[in-house]
């Protein structure tokens, strides 16, 4: 690695539609995450704890969030003269008409990056989403690249098991005794395996920008200069990814630990209980979880409250019944309310008499005496069936399973 230029790019430009009502006012990577962090904090610390430290993160939907959450890459020690962190966000002005504008998806933005790749000279290239929750040391990629003597190197994991289902939502592969990738299928109907992308891929930059140029020019003849603003590319899963396979060096680096896709209300929910569990194992003391750390005072525990199994974030005030639950920065639980297996984001109130059972609470939101969102019978198997409360709404009433309610609304 010491004699390895690595360029990392970290694709977080994406409206993040699945999250309903908690992405309509941010963008999916800013959702926070166990309480005082984001979702973008964790490729950024697994990149730093790597010892990579020139990355390119790509921003476009609500673009300014992000912007103020990173900091100039300064909780991560990226705010340097050569290298860390730069932000890249859509232009105007380019030249070409098919480079105008947002991205039509990742595979797209590569291709409109492909003269920045060159000039940057990298000896290989990081893409990845910011949307998912793991522990990985990249250098361990690195070397099974190196190994194999790959184009691409693809981070997998199996999903067997629990989330065998979800399998359809992700590139599915098969790969043979060598670890060559022999199968790509991209959200295919009915699954070949369990084995899936984990959007990670590491990239020999030449191969990178040929098959990018190559792709675009079939992509041009066949729709005969094809759409303003559209290279054709599309996502990884539609051309560019299965061209590599068919090409025959493409190699898969298993991921054995944790990972999980946090693209739906039920994977929120669900990995934030399993951060209760102790099942993800993302926090070490060798390998820390950075990020910009709201400054508030300890958090406190009245007297008569009962907590049990729950996360609390600095300046939490709890006075009520708290169960399996996740608490962030701020979060206010007063005498006589009760919160069971949801997530509560930054300066919610929960006033007496309100009940939260297995919903997600966006933050600056108030729950009124006689509240009631969600309750047991709530699927945490099931997208649609968790409750949304939308940022700085006030709920007075009921909402059942499956309610969203959007930002700044009254219920």
């Amino acid at each position: 690695m010491e004699s390895t230029k690595v360029l990392a790019i970290i694709q977080a430009g994406g409206a993040g539609g699945r999250m309903d009502v908690l992405t309509l006012e941010r963008a999916k990577p800013a959702l926070p995450f166990a309480g005082s962090y984001q979702l973008l904090d964790l490729p950024l610390s697994n990149l730093v704890n790597s010892g990579i430290d020139d990355v390119w993160l790509s921003v476009a939907y609500q673009a300014s969030a992000l912007e103020d959450q990173v900091r100039n890459g300064r909780p991560w020690d990226l705010d340097r003269t050569r290298g860390g962190l730069r932000l890249l966000v859509p232009q105007e002005g380019t030249g070409a008409l098919d480079e105008e504008g947002f991205a039509k998806g990742n595979a797209d933005e590569l291709y409109r990056l492909r003269d920045e790749i060159r000039t940057a000279a990298p000896d290989l290239v990081l893409v990845m989403s910011a949307d998912h929750v793991y522990r990985l040391d990249y250098r361990d990629v690195v070397r099974t690249h190196r190994d194999k003597g790959a184009e691409v190197t693809m981070v997998t994991t199996d999903l067997s098991g629990t989330y065998a289902e979800d399998a359809a939502d992700h590139a599915v592969v098969e790969v043979n005794r060598l670890g060559r990738v022999t199968s790509f299928a991209y959200k295919p109907e009915e699954p070949a395996s369990s084995t899936v992308a984990t959007e990670v891929f590491l990239y020999e930059p030449d191969a990178l920008v040929e098959v990018l140029e190559e792709l675009h020019r079939e992509q041009a003849e066949a729709q005969d200069g094809g759409d303003e603003g559209d290279s054709g590319l599309g996502d990884f899963g539609d051309l560019l990814v299965p061209r590599f396979v068919d090409r025959g060096r493409v190699y898969a680096h298993a991921l054995d630990g944790y990972w999980r896709d946090l693209g739906q209300p039920h994977h929120y929910l669900n990995a934030h209980l399993e951060l209760l569990d102790g099942a993800a194992g993302l926090f070490s003391s060798s390998w820390p979880l950075m990020t910009q750390q709201p400054q508030r005072e300890p958090a406190r525990v009245l007297a008569g409250a009962r907590i049990s199994e729950t996360l609390l974030s600095s300046g939490c005030v709890v006075a009520g019944e708290v169960t399996r639950s996740v608490l962030g920065p701020g979060v206010v639980v007063e005498a006589g309310a009760e919160v069971n297996e949801s997530v509560l984001l930054a300066d919610t109130v929960v006033r007496r008499g309100a009940r939260v059972t297995r919903a997600i609470v966006d933050a600056g939101s108030e729950l009124r005496d006689g509240a009631r969102v969600g309750d047991a019978s709530v699927a945490l198997d099931d997208p649609d069936s968790i409750p949304i409360v939308g940022r700085e709404s006030v709920v007075s009433s009921e909402l059942p399973p499956g309610a969203r309610l959007a930002p700044g609304s009254s219920a």
